[in-house]
């Protein structure tokens, strides 16, 4: 199983609900990375994505306490006892999870690889993820030089956590 993120420097990941920035390279090493996957997330991080339904081009699985929630282009489950049914036979690289934060928790133990964008600011979010430089469980190797957004000045880089 992977995890894909973005975290500023506090491994922080959202903000009222949203992502904490807009960064289009981003957008687009998420894009590579997740599409022909099977996605699992939250309903909140499905409700923020564009149109508040699943990605195309990748199966979605959201899970929520609401055992009656429905989602255009997602299959819903309502705890994670349905979602390994639900995951039964895809192959362990083809899973990615995608947040939100208590998703991430709950599933980062049986992740083996974490693709993470660092990105070099504060942005006082709301919603965290666990610092992978301090947890000793991953070690850490940057994919990119640093890149900086050419319409907000941000900087930021993709590295890959692999489970020690």
């Amino acid at each position: 199983m992977r995890l894909i993120l973005a975290a500023d420097e506090k491994w922080g990941i959202g903000k009222d609900g949203k992502l904490l920035c807009h960064l289009p390279e981003d957008l687009k090493y998420f894009k590579e990375k997740t599409l022909g996957k099977t996605l699992v997330m939250g309903r909140v991080t499905l409700e923020s994505l564009p149109g508040k339904k699943g990605l195309p081009g990748r199966r979605n699985i959201v899970l929520s306490r609401d055992p009656d929630y429905v989602a255009e282009n997602a299959e819903s489950v309502s705890s994670e006892e349905e979602l390994w049914s639900a995951l039964i036979g895809v192959p362990q690289e083809d899973i990615m999870v995608i947040g939100g934060e208590q998703i991430y928790k709950a599933l980062l133990p049986f992740c083996d690889l974490c693709y993470v964008t660092k990105i070099y600011s504060d942005f006082d979010a709301d919603r965290f993820f666990v610092d992978l430089d301090t947890s000793g469980d991953f070690t850490s190797h940057q994919v990119s030089d640093v890149l900086i957004d050419e319409e907000s000045g941000i900087k930021f880089q993709f590295f890959e956590y692999i489970r020690i």
